[in-house]
């Protein structure tokens, strides 16, 4: 096997992150599709690699001191990248500050907000006829979609003048409420114009759209 990074994915929005952070550093790397819902992510040599059985991973085979690493949570996968290959990570202190912020924003809002809304929108209809959860997770992901096109207002990318981690992060869940949940017009999205104008900026890169197909489902 080469020395290049290992990646284990699915063409997700947690999953493109990485295959964007890949293609846009310019990282060597080899693509291994594990199916979720063939129950991949349970294989035992999964498993070693991520003992939380979720995608995606990445095993660096050399890693720090030349030994493999392996690394699960995309959000801290996308850090490792950064700071690996000094790219779309900023030096300043400050400006990595604001990146982690957006990306821990990501972590634990948009990610987990926007994945309940699009469990409960496409996948449980018929299995829930209460509204109260669709009703609740809609709700919270407009109000983070509105944190977040107040913040782009006059800006090209969320931090600095340079398309960042950060960036790579949210934008994946963003598009997925259109490609992977068709729920555009139930959070309506075109009224984040910022948003939407950011997303396009961003999908126009032709490394960011290689990225989004790897592992693809």
């Amino acid at each position: 096997m080469s020395n290049k990074i290992q990646l284990y994915s699915l063409a997700t929005p947690n999953g493109q992150k990485i295959g964007i952070a890949l293609e846009e550093m310019e990282i060597p790397y080899d693509a291994h599709k594990v199916d979720i819902m063939k129950g991949d992510q349970f294989k035992p040599e999964f498993v070693k690699i991520n003992p939380n059985s979720k995608i995606p991973a990445i095993v660096d085979l050399d890693g720090p001191g030349g030994q493999p690493l392996s690394i699960m949570e995309s959000g801290s996968i996308l850090v490792y990248l950064g700071q690996k290959s000094g790219k779309f990570y900023p030096q300043d202190p400050r400006l990595q500050s604001e990146v982690l912020q957006w990306l821990f924003f990501q972590v634990g809002g948009i990610g987990p907000m926007f994945g309940q809304f699009g469990h409960f929108f496409k996948y449980a209809v018929g299995k829930c006829d209460h509204p109260y959860p669709l009703e609740r997770y809609t709700n919270e992901a407009k109000r983070l979609l509105g944190v977040l096109d107040k913040h782009l207002e006059g800006r090209q990318f969320l931090v600095g003048e340079q398309y960042t981690i950060a960036d790579m992060s949210i934008v994946t869940w963003v598009n997925g409420v259109r490609v992977h949940y068709k729920g555009e017009e139930k959070l309506e999205l075109n009224k984040f114009t910022h948003v939407t104008a950011w997303v396009k900026r961003i999908l126009d890169r032709p490394k960011t759209q290689k990225g989004l197909s790897v592992c693809a489902m």
